[in-house]
């Protein structure tokens, strides 16, 4: 059966640009969630978000795809080159329809569809650009990186908010197993802009507290919601031995993943995330005492917060797994977040080091990882995500060393 391992990341956090960056910013704790300056934020009801501030679309793309992407597929074009890049990928010898792409788009084009429409309504529909056809669709992503790269093999977009980036990489590991040679993945959001964050406080999850410090606490008995943020990764994932006889860097595996579905709200029945847990364990061959560190979905929700708690404690026991959620110092990335945690589980497996989770006093029975890193041994990490109206996904990762 194919192996499927991950070869290279591209990174677009709002603690750093590329893995190196962000790898070492999470480890110091780096704090991106601030007041926005974006635009004038009095009348909304949430004030704080984790920008990218030190992305030049100008620096990373050619002048031509500029005006015709919104800002999400900017940060996807670039993160794309730097993951093929660290792959040290050379396509040249592979047919181009067994390369392939697959991502998750949680919100779209926001930035630019608000831009569009205001032309619209202000100037007239004459002056509205063509590219509004698809700029804003959620799944332009995967279309831009295709064109870019000439990737003409299997293509997809998963849609399920935070959940759809753990069920992007998944479904590449699917599309290597029916045959496709070379799949990048990930997923990438950005919807700061004042229509996409009306949306977003619409939904009446995020937290609207101005102090950064106490404005996304998950598992805190004064958690509130979430702070929203923007970016995310790309990955570059291949059959293990196509790897090796290239010779490339083997960052891990991604040996098993599991997605479930909540039943209805106020249904009174428990969430499946645990089920999907199990799920993703059995696809990997391990049991719950193979996972040496989870990183966890971690809402900021308390109602989200106690499930995800309530279900890690029915499955590792009280405190029985190192759980960290670096997100902390990024905010929610919707689609992009899981596919960050996958980059940080990976190094966290190769390094021997698990990353912090900063601000936060747990008020559940959980063996959270707080305010510096922490020493570990392990050769399994389990990464969690769930997106809003009942998404649960689960992936396991080995690291690069482990015996099959």
């Amino acid at each position: 059966m194919t192996t499927a391992v991950v070869t290279g990341a591209g990174v677009v956090s709002p603690n750093g640009l590329g893995a190196d960056a962000f790898w070492a910013a999470t480890l110091r704790g780096d704090h991106a969630v601030k007041p926005m300056d974006r635009y004038d934020t009095t009348r909304f009801g949430c004030r704080l978000a984790a920008e990218v501030r030190d992305f030049e679309a100008a620096r990373h793309l050619p002048s031509r795809l500029i005006p015709q992407t919104d800002r999400m597929t900017q940060f996807a074009l670039a993160a794309s080159d730097w993951a093929i890049a660290d792959a040290a990928l050379d396509t040249t010898d592979l047919a181009r329809t067994d390369l392939g792409v697959v991502t998750a788009g949680g919100a779209g084009g926001f930035d630019f569809g608000q831009r569009e429409l205001q032309k619209l309504w202000g100037e007239g529909p004459d002056h509205v650009s063509a590219y509004m056809s698809f700029a804003w669709f959620y799944a332009v992503n995967t279309g831009q990186i295709s064109i870019k790269h000439d990737l003409r093999g299997p293509t997809g977009v998963l849609v399920a908010e935070q959940a759809g980036g753990i069920d992007a990489i998944a479904h590449a590991r699917r599309a290597l197993r029916g045959g496709a040679a070379v799949v990048l993945t990930g997923g990438m959001d950005s919807s700061l802009c004042p229509y996409g964050m009306a949306a977003r406080i619409a939904g009446g999850r995020l937290s609207t507290r101005d102090d950064p410090d106490r404005a996304f606490l998950p598992f805190d008995p004064d958690s509130d919601g979430h702070v929203p943020g923007e970016g995310g990764a790309i990955l570059v994932v291949e059959d293990e031995r196509r790897a090796r006889e290239r010779g490339a860097t083997i960052h891990g595996e991604i040996a098993g993943h599991g997605s479930t579905f909540d039943p209805p709200p106020r249904s009174g029945r428990p969430s499946n995330l645990g089920r999907a847990v199990e799920l993703a364990l059995d696809d990997a061959g391990l049991g719950v005492d193979d996972i040496g560190v989870v990183f966890a979905d971690a809402d900021g929700s308390p109602e989200s917060d106690r499930a995800e708690a309530d279900a890690l404690v029915r499955l590792f026991g009280p405190r029985g797994v190192p759980v960290t959620a670096p997100k902390t110092m990024i905010g929610r990335l919707c689609s992009g977040g899981a596919p960050l945690d996958v980059v940080l589980a990976l190094r966290a497996l190769r390094e021997g080091v698990i990353p912090p989770t900063i601000k936060v006093t747990p008020g559940h029975p959980v063996d959270l990882v707080r305010d510096r890193p922490r020493p570990f041994t392990g050769t399994a990490a389990l990464v969690l995500a769930r997106g809003h109206n009942g998404f649960n996904s689960a992936l396991v990762l080995r690291g690069p060393g482990k015996d099959h």
